[in-house]
């Protein structure tokens, strides 16, 4: 017998009906992405001693930072979310920990809690106005941005990845998965033609 169960995706059993949408707003999921929520001064020297094993500064703003595999997305003040698919949340955890700890940081890993949706195509703004109630031009929430949100009554963490080009990230609870997706195939189905 096993000593651990094997990871499945929240949104496994709709596969087939996400790779069904059209193009103009195809929606897949990205899933078992690492995820480890980071609460520390970004001030003060353990804010920069994740910035220094990270690559990358931690956002002051509502956005979020790209460095290789991994990003970090500002939640609040003094939190973040940090995101990968090269080390496990366990590994990630301990190592933002070793690096965040010894200065009053704290680094959780929230992996199984959520799940990415990949939302792109000339009509993907077009599908995520119809739910959420952020002005999502461009000029507004512009690549990089970052925001926590509603999108069809749904909590959602909604990156904004390239929107000119028509291409965000959709960072939603486990919990919440198929509601979004269901959601997202319905509000999409008008761009079949």
């Amino acid at each position: 017998m096993a000593d651990t169960l094997a990871a499945t995706s929240p949104l496994q059993p709709l596969a087939d009906r996400l790779a069904a949408l059209p193009r103009a707003a195809a929606v897949r999921e990205e899933p078992f992405t690492t995820m480890v929520n980071l609460r520390v001064d970004a001030a003060g020297p353990g804010g920069a001693a994740v910035a220094a094993d990270l690559g990358m500064a931690l956002p002051a703003t509502a956005t979020h930072a790209v460095a290789g595999d991994s990003s970090v997305i500002w939640l609040g003040p003094d939190e973040w979310l940090v995101t990968g698919t090269a080390l496990t949340g366990r590994a990630l955890e301990e190592r933002l920990r070793a690096v965040a700890g010894p200065h009053g940081g704290v680094a959780t890993d929230v992996s199984a809690h959520y799940t990415t949706l990949r939302l792109r195509g000339a009509h993907a703004r077009d599908v995520l106005a119809k739910g959420c109630a952020i002005d999502l031009h461009p000029g507004v929430f512009g690549a990089g941005s970052a925001a926590q949100t509603l999108l069809g009554r749904a909590g959602v963490i909604l990156l904004a990845v390239d929107p000119d080009a028509g291409d965000y990230r959709i960072l939603v609870r486990s919990s919440f998965a198929r509601h979004t997706a269901a959601w997202l195939m319905d509000a999409a189905e008008e761009y079949a033609q």
